[in-house]
């Protein structure tokens, strides 16, 4: 086997950029004639009425296929932020603050700390009273 041989059976198992990995055959093959029988039909995305000063009122366009941080927090913590957790009530938005001096202000009213933490310097590896295992006076017996 010549060097150029050898490279191209190395080479014949690695897939092409940008391309499917897993090949469906027979049933589940995209070709297959009763395909649209076995596998189910995708669902049907919301419609949302997204009216604006350059779009028509009547054009329709599906939803954005992120879900909102508020879902994210429930499914992943179970932390369900529209919930009082006093009262059990409904919680609504009412304003979002970005003004970094309102944000300080707020804070120190509320006597919580208003700058960030001191970030820690980082520590090396942690040291044995063994000494280095792998050290070679080990070995040389």
């Amino acid at each position: 086997m010549t060097q150029l041989e050898f490279i191209e059976k190395l080479v014949a198992p690695v897939p092409r950029p940008r391309g499917h990995l897993t090949r469906f055959h027979g049933v589940l093959g995209p070709h297959y004639k009763y395909r649209k029988q076995i596998v189910p039909a995708k669902k049907e995305q919301p419609q949302l009425a997204i009216a604006g000063p350059d779009t028509d009122r009547n054009k329709l366009v599906t939803s954005a296929k992120r879900i909102s941080w508020a879902r994210l927090l429930k499914r992943v913590f179970n932390i369900d932020i529209s919930i009082c957790p006093k009262c059990r009530g409904q919680i609504r938005i009412i304003a979002a603050i970005e003004d970094p001096k309102v944000i300080k202000k707020i804070l120190e009213h509320m006597d919580l700390p208003s700058t960030a933490p001191r970030l820690m310097a980082a520590r090396g590896p942690p040291v044995s009273d063994q000494g280095d295992i792998f050290a070679q006076h080990f070995f040389d017996e």
